[in-house]
């Protein structure tokens, strides 16, 4: 596919979202229909999609417009890339540009601060209060793709080991600041999962910024009965284990989503114990609960747009109602530790504030922010410890 193709191709997808087709059928859809198109032109046109769900309202105002076709015109003015040169009719590339396209958008220093940095208005004064001097840097880097991390898997190696693989395998790695056990691939890596060294269990795909939070989680891991309670497809659950605790339980109510965790467990050679019900008591239990993922609209820009103040309120009920049923399974003595990868003071502090506000006794004893100015996705933490008084 030439470029010009290829941007044809993001229009026609882009399209499909704007009428409401979600973001992954969408590209298989045309990837289906398209058995010409290589792994390099699917990739390509996958960038331009993402890259302009994460910037949608800056480039439909540079676009002058929704369509598809404003959307990447708008893209391509954001990238200085001059829209002529692929706007041309020729082969399967877009039409040319009529008057009106060349003469429509507008300069992006017009536009205003919710546009600019490509936030839904109702959002703005809720991401301001939350991240307060941070907002403009935090919200300019969510315009940009998420780096690529690894977890090395010490179970198995160690990250100097997996360093110089990665390098032998003709990748660019380094070291993340965030955590010891984590590695970023420079540039847009693709083959990752293909690797021996992944089916030997060497690593997992995990956010720097994730692994820092269990890192976090060090002390209260070690020797402990720990309970997984919405533990989705298993990442945290396979990076505590790195951690040897005595032992591992791993839940979630939809247990659909923990299809693939007994076979990432056998590949890391951990101890996790997945189950449909849980009973017992746990020394620590962590809640990664449900959240708007507003840490991580890098890796998800469609949630940004399809998140509305009333499915927030949901979430925000929904997580305290999840501290409230997990509470029950902490062993006198044990901790509570609740997790978003939301920048959101309503999911976050406010949440906590409101589970604290019905359980007097309960305290916070250790708590972690971390946004992408750190390094990886957004991320919070808050360890609650019961009342003394149980402990009896």
């Amino acid at each position: 596919m030439t470029p010009a193709a290829r941007v044809q191709a993001a229009i026609e997808i882009l399209d499909g979202i704007q009428s409401g087709s979600p973001v992954e059928k969408a590209l298989t859809g045309w990837a289906r229909h398209s058995r010409f198109a290589g792994s390099k032109d699917r990739a390509a046109v996958r960038d331009h999609v993402f890259g302009v769900l994460r910037c949608k309202r800056s480039v439909s105002w540079l676009g002058g417009g929704e369509t598809g076709r404003d959307l990447m015109l708008g893209a391509l003015r954001d990238a200085e890339v001059d829209p002529l040169t692929l706007f041309n009719g020729v082969g399967y590339g877009p039409a040319p540009l009529s008057d009106v396209e060349q003469a429509q958008g507008a300069e992006a220093c017009d536009a205003p601060d919710p546009v600019r940095l490509d936030v839904p208005d109702w959002l703005w004064s809720h991401l301001q209060r939350s991240l307060g001097t941070k907002t403009e840097d935090v919200l300019a880097l969510l315009r940009h793709r998420a780096p690529v991390h690894l977890r090395a898997n010490t179970l198995v190696t160690d990250r100097d080991a997996l360093l110089s693989q990665l390098s032998e395998d003709g990748y660019d790695p380094k070291i993340t600041d965030l955590t010891p056990t984590g590695v970023e691939i420079g540039g847009a890596p693709r083959g990752l999962t293909a690797l021996s060294r992944f089916a030997d269990g060497w690593f997992e795909m995990q956010d720097a910024a994730s692994q820092a939070v269990v890192d976090r989680l060090a002390t209260y891991l070690k020797d402990a009965d720990v309970l997984d309670y919405c533990a989705g497809g298993g990442g945290k659950a396979l990076a505590m284990a790195a951690y040897r605790p005595k032992h591992i339980v791993a839940y979630d109510t939809d247990a659909k989503r923990m299809s693939n965790l007994p076979e990432r467990t056998d590949r890391a050679r951990a101890n996790i114990e997945v189950v449909n019900l849980v009973s017992g008591l746990f020394d620590l239990v962590l809640c990664d609960a449900p959240c708007s993922g507003s840490g991580a609209w890098r890796r998800q820009p469609a949630a940004k747009w399809d998140l509305t103040p009333e499915f927030l309120a949901m979430l925000q009920g929904l997580q305290v109602e999840i501290l409230n049923t997990a509470k029950e399974f902490v062993r006198p003595g044990g901790y509570l530790a609740y997790v978003t990868c939301s920048l959101l003071d309503l999911e976050n502090d406010i949440s906590v504030d409101a589970f604290l506000a019905e359980h007097p006794g309960w305290r916070s004893v250790e708590r972690l922010v971390l946004t992408p100015l750190d390094g990886g996705d957004g991320f919070y933490l808050n360890v609650l410890q019961p009342p003394a008084a149980t402990f009896s």
